[in-house]
């Protein structure tokens, strides 16, 4: 039996979806995102539970991308990415990148993120795969650093207060 897909179709499909996210990410505007689903999609984010349908996934990505440190990210580039056409899915590593906290240094974590395709270049399901724990931790040294340059705002500083103590250099 053939594939549903072509592989090139699933890739393209998952290249325009990527550009999409790095304009919500240039604009802070993250109302479309959901749009990229199909009506019924699946969102499974490991931290934040399992998301169903295009209005859970638009509240939960517009909450959590536009608040402190979604907010702050200023792009997630592909490490890498390969595609089974047979189970329709593309399977990417996604470094989620902080801007630079006044010493020039790099701050980034990253997650691989598991897409399924549904045709006429929607999704169907996401799954971000990572460590909640190791985010954190590089979050709090982000803001770490920014605090000291004078690059933190007040949502970054409360996040820094409530969480800071949890991660050691």
């Amino acid at each position: 039996m053939s594939p549903r897909w072509s592989a090139d179709e699933i890739t393209e499909a998952y290249a325009a979806f990527h550009g999409r996210v790095q304009e919500f990410a240039e604009t802070g505007r993250w109302e479309g995102f959901a749009d990229l689903f199909t009506e019924d999609a699946t969102y499974v984010e490991h931290a934040f539970g399992t998301f169903h349908g295009r209005e859970e996934i638009r509240e939960w990505s517009v909450r959590t991308m536009t608040t402190f440190p979604g907010g702050t990210m200023t792009g997630f580039p592909l490490a890498w990415q390969v595609v089974d056409p047979e189970a329709g899915r593309l399977v990417c590593e996604v470094r989620n990148l902080m801007p630079d906290p006044g010493d020039g240094s790099l701050h980034e974590e990253s997650n691989i993120t598991i897409m399924t395709y549904a045709g006429d270049g929607m999704f169907c399901r996401e799954e971000d795969v990572y460590n909640p724990m190791r985010f954190a931790a590089m979050t709090v040294r982000w803001a770490r650093v920014a605090a000291e340059h004078g690059r933190l705002d007040d949502e970054g500083r409360a996040y820094l207060e409530k969480y800071g103590a949890l991660v050691r250099d």
